[in-house]
């Protein structure tokens, strides 16, 4: 797991726990890679993506969540 990426949850995501997840986009475009990884086990393995698939996903959960009741 790479120690020097900048961990972060949506704004979406509440204070209560829950199932999360936190993402990482390295600064470096020698990095094209986004990180994604469950926030109650930061320490486990991370998934990776190319920042091309988290760029066509985006729409895709924007459209699906703004379909689902505001917990907040």
């Amino acid at each position: 797991m790479k120690t020097d990426l900048k961990w972060f949850k949506s704004s979406y995501s509440g204070s209560q726990g829950g199932e999360c997840l936190e993402i990482a986009i390295p600064q470096t475009t020698s990095l094209p890679t986004i990180h994604i990884r469950d926030s109650k086990t930061p320490n486990a393995p991370t998934l990776t993506i190319a920042r091309a698939t988290w760029a066509a996903f985006l729409p895709y959960a924007v459209a699906v969540g703004s379909r689902q009741p505001n917990p907040h």
